[in-house]
């Protein structure tokens, strides 16, 4: 199988502590990288934790060997010049082992600033000026910009010897086209294969061809259906909603109140439960058969240990056979 699996690191769920362990953990594993979120508050009062993205990135890559990359939203929560200051910073330190998926942000986070937060269309717009500006900044130019965002007279002196991606984070086949245009790269989510097979043609149909597709799979491992699904039902119910009624929610009490009355029946029908790596290997293989070259692998469950130790296991099976 020639596509690559990360592993994911989902802030919103360890504190960063126990999740750098995990990276450790995931590279001997024998993860090919590491995908990491990146949020200011978690969806749920549940999950817990938000630690910084950029901070912990750095940390993990020095105790770490493999790629990293990870979702960014400039624009509000982080000025344009700051988050290019940061992919730089990295990209610089780490050459050639970290990416970063660009995005046109959440509520949940970015609202923090006290700003209006943009509608959909006015959020891809300033997305658009950040790629801009930040490319230009990171090929060392001093940039002054006037637009959605404001740029006097940037100038950034610790360069990178290899640019990293930026990628497009995008959830819509109609996203995903668009970014086509700008992007080095798209992530998106993996559901069903015709689904996945939508979004990869629309970006690459829109200049995105020869361009890599990262999707990440979101999944509740246990070691029997009902440790998956209630890990699945007390971590991740309020983020299986439809994404018009998430959208503009910014508190992670407002997400819980969104799935107050989810059944763990309903997050059955709506969440992958594996309860064994050749279950998580068949899909794995229907992704990487609809064209992914990296899946991230995110284990909404708590339970990374035992799962870090199976998929270690099933790796060093299938390597013997």
């Amino acid at each position: 199988m020639s596509v690559s699996l990360a592993y994911h690191a989902s802030h919103e769920q360890f504190p960063p502590s126990e999740l750098l362990q995990y990276a450790i953990d995931a590279e001997a594993a024998g993860f090919d990288a590491v995908h990491s979120s990146d949020h200011f508050h978690p969806w749920s009062v549940n999950q817990g934790h938000s630690g910084f993205a950029f901070s912990w990135i750095a940390a993990a890559m020095q105790a770490t060997t493999i790629p990293f990359s990870m979702v960014c939203a400039p624009g509000q929560r982080y000025h344009v010049a700051i988050a290019a200051q940061a992919i730089a910073t990295l990209s610089e330190m780490f050459p050639g082992r970290y990416n970063v998926e660009l995005a046109s942000g959440e509520a949940l986070n970015e609202s923090i600033t006290g700003e209006p937060w943009p509608s959909k269309d006015d959020r891809n717009k300033r997305l658009l000026e950040c790629v801009s500006v930040i490319r230009r900044l990171l090929n060392g130019e001093e940039v002054s910009f006037d637009g959605t965002i404001h740029v006097r007279e940037a100038k950034i002196y610790s360069l990178p010897t290899q640019q990293p991606k930026l990628f497009c984070a995008a959830i819509s086949e109609q996203t995903s086209g668009w970014a086509g245009q700008w992007a080095d790269g798209l992530l998106t989510t993996a559901g069903d294969t015709d689904e996945v097979l939508k979004k990869k043609n629309a970006f690459e149909s829109n200049g995105g061809a020869g361009k890599p597709v990262a999707l990440q799979y979101s999944f509740s491992y246990g070691q029997t259906e009902q440790e998956a699904l209630d890990g699945a039902y007390h971590q991740w119910r309020s983020n299986v909603l439809p994404p018009d009624q998430l959208a503009d929610l910014y508190k992670p009490e407002h997400f819980d109140n969104a799935a107050k009355n989810m059944t763990r029946k309903d997050m059955a029908d709506k969440m992958p439960l594996i309860t064994n790596m050749e279950q998580l290997f068949a899909e794995i293989r229907r992704l990487a058969d609809a064209g992914a070259d990296l899946i991230s692998l995110h284990n909404v469950n708590r339970n990374h240990t035992d799962f870090i130790n199976a998929f270690a296991q099933y790796k060093r099976d299938w390597n013997r056979n």
